[in-house]
């Protein structure tokens, strides 16, 4: 059976999702997303219940749709709806379309799959089909900062469900996600010696030099096996000081965990002292490789059943990446 979708009415609809701005750190903003989602998962016919956001971030949304079965395992959709962008991105980001593309801010990670997956179960609603299993949506707020507050929210809400489903953007080629690689996240910090910066600079230490050249030497250990970027930075106050602490957080992914073990030895050994300044690295949040299972492939495969049959093939890989 083809459901009637229509491009123009999908467009419609994730627009204001996509005019809806919703930083992570901005939780007021957050909450207005989830208000849109909670929404139209309740005009999509499911059970909304509002969780309220702790730790500084904002509310998830569990959404729960009608069925026979009712409280046994079944699907869970799992995304989250807050963005990198803070408020003011749509503005130089504007919403259009231009050759078939839709733009702005937040539209593939991942307002875009999580809206698609609101209005598929919608469709399926209003054509009276029941899913083969009962169905629950989860929206979280934080998922850009490795989910602090919601993890045990995210992890209890999956062991209840046979399968869980997560409409992150597929690969540059079409390719659905069956595996990331293991992340590890590090916090960093020098501590120098502050002086004047015009009477006294040679008494200084700064830690922004130090940590300037510590950052250098960290990029430039990224290899094929395992990557080290650096995203983050903090430091100084006043120009006319040589800054006497300095912060920065940095990340590294590798497809095997022991290729990410042996980045997280080379991190951790950075720590210690040069020229009078110390440097202090330590590991922070840390996600292990998944590889795809049976049952991965399992689920991989009824997906590629169903593209072959809207007319395309569609191939799978492991990539980088927290959900």
């Amino acid at each position: 059976m083809n459901l009637p979708f229509k491009t123009e009415a999908l467009l419609a609809g994730l627009k204001p999702w996509v005019l809806c701005e919703s930083p992570t750190y901005d939780p007021a903003a957050v909450n207005r997303m989830m208000d849109l989602a909670a929404y139209d998962l309740a005009a999509a016919g499911a059970e909304i219940e509002r969780i309220p956001g702790r730790m500084g971030f904002g509310g998830s949304v569990r959404a729960r749709f009608p069925h026979k079965d009712f409280g046994q395992p079944g699907i869970l959709i799992s995304g989250h709806l807050d963005t990198v962008h803070p408020v003011g991105t749509i503005d130089k980001n504007p919403w259009r379309i231009d050759d078939g593309r839709v733009y702005g801010p937040g539209i593939q990670d991942m307002k875009g799959g999580n809206f698609v997956s609101v209005e598929a179960l919608k469709h399926l609603a209003m054509a009276g089909i029941e899913t083969p299993l009962p169905v629950t949506v989860l929206f979280t707020p934080d998922e850009e900062v490795s989910t602090p507050s919601t993890r045990e929210l995210i992890e209890m809400e999956a062991r209840k469900n046979k399968v869980v489903l997560v409409p992150e953007p597929c690969g540059p080629n079409g390719e659905a996600t069956t595996g990331r690689y293991a992340i590890a996240r590090f916090n960093l910090k020098t501590i120098g010696r502050p002086s004047h910066a015009g009477a006294r600079l040679g008494e200084g230490r700064s830690a922004i030099a130090a940590m300037a050249r510590k950052l250098l030497e960290i990029e430039e250990m990224t290899t094929e096996d395992c990557t080290f970027s650096v995203g983050v930075i903090h430091a100084g106050q006043w120009v006319n000081c040589v800054s006497s602490e300095c912060t920065a957080e940095a990340l590294s992914m590798a497809k095997r965990h022991a290729d990410l073990d042996a980045g997280v030895a080379k991190m951790l050994a950075h720590s210690g002292e040069a020229n009078d300044v110390i440097i202090e690295v330590t590991r922070g949040v840390t996600r292990p490789v998944w590889e795809p299972n049976e049952g991965t492939m399992a689920l991989y495969g009824i997906a590629r059943e169903i593209a072959k049959d809207l007319g395309f093939d569609m191939a799978h890989r492991s990539a980088g990446g927290g959900s």
